[in-house]
């Protein structure tokens, strides 16, 4: 482990909304944007639990406020970003970190509790990103952050619904990415492990005490600060830090008369080797691969593009 002396990370005169911050991960980040100079909004549904956090934050010399806006409907969110607009004249910072579990195996999960953890998680992050981000192109600056998980990422059992949207927010952020790069717009997603209401009973005592919100937090405000990377998924949990990348092997060219699923049989131990394998960051760099083989193939000449 490299240990350097790095400048502190501050975020004065930024303004960042974090969703879900009533309490468990969403309360410890928004504790700790603003105890580095962030203005936050304090969002969640749970009219106490916000009330609570931005006393907090107030009575510790911050400055915040609360908004019970449902991350799924827009006109609330609008008024959300309304308010953080007339008061502080402009959003840095959004943390998209609303959710809800209703675990079950896939056969027993009803379609309904499907459709609403894809909506509070995948939705709730689209229509507060969505309200945020005209603003940050203006401004010419944004820091946006998904909440993702290992669920979806590498599967946990009982957790379809969960791992499909927490998946679908790492697609969401390759693209924000793409399309936020020239207007400063960096778009990351945070992974965590911490002990929150959605862990309790599922992870004993023992390691729940290693799981502390604050050292999730710590990798949250680096995503955010204004040395931010880009379409970085960091996984964060118990002081443990890790970034998850996705990986295409080089793959092979197939000649027309084996391009048939008994080719690919015979030569998918080819196909997944990993040697040379790349990370990509658009997917036409796939099809740039995929026509340059056959195009080698064929003696085609690509100079001039495709």
């Amino acid at each position: 482990m490299t240990q350097t002396t790095q400048p502190p990370i501050r975020f004065d005169a930024r303004v960042a909304i974090v969703t879900g911050a009533g309490a468990g991960l969403g309360r410890s980040h928004a504790l700790e944007l603003a105890r580095r100079g962030a203005k936050v909004i304090v969002n969640d549904l749970g009219v106490d639990a916000v009330q609570a956090v931005v006393d907090e934050i107030n009575a510790a010399g911050g400055e915040a406020v609360a908004h019970n806006a449902n991350v799924t409907d827009e006109a609330q969110v609008k008024d959300m970003v309304d308010q953080a607009i007339v008061r502080w004249g402009r959003i840095d910072i959004l943390v998209n970190n609303a959710g809800i579990l209703r675990d079950k195996s896939f056969s027993k999960m009803s379609l309904d509790d499907f459709r609403l953890v894809l909506d509070v998680h995948v939705m709730g992050a689209v229509v507060c990103t969505k309200a945020v981000w005209d603003h940050m192109k203006e401004a010419g600056y944004g820091r946006i952050v998904m909440t993702s998980s290992s669920s979806g990422i590498y599967g946990n059992f009982g957790q379809s619904n969960y791992g499909a949207a927490k998946m679908g927010l790492v697609g969401l952020m390759n693209v924000l990415h793409i399309e936020g790069e020239k207007y400063d717009i960096r778009v990351n997603a945070l992974s965590p492990t911490a002990a929150t209401q959605m862990t309790e009973g599922l992870i004993s005592p023992q390691a729940l005490d290693l799981m502390t919100t604050q050292s999730v937090s710590a990798g949250l405000c680096y995503l955010v600060s204004d040395d931010a990377p880009s379409r970085l998924i960091l996984c964060a949990g118990a002081g443990a830090y890790a970034a998850a990348k996705v990986y295409e092997t080089e793959g092979v060219y197939l000649d027309p008369a084996e391009q048939n699923a008994e080719g690919v049989a015979a030569n998918i131990d080819a196909i997944t080797d990993p040697s040379g394998q790349h990370p990509y960051v658009q997917g036409f760099q796939q099809t740039f691969k995929f026509v340059g083989k056959a195009a080698d193939h064929f003696g085609v000449d690509l100079k001039g593009g495709l």
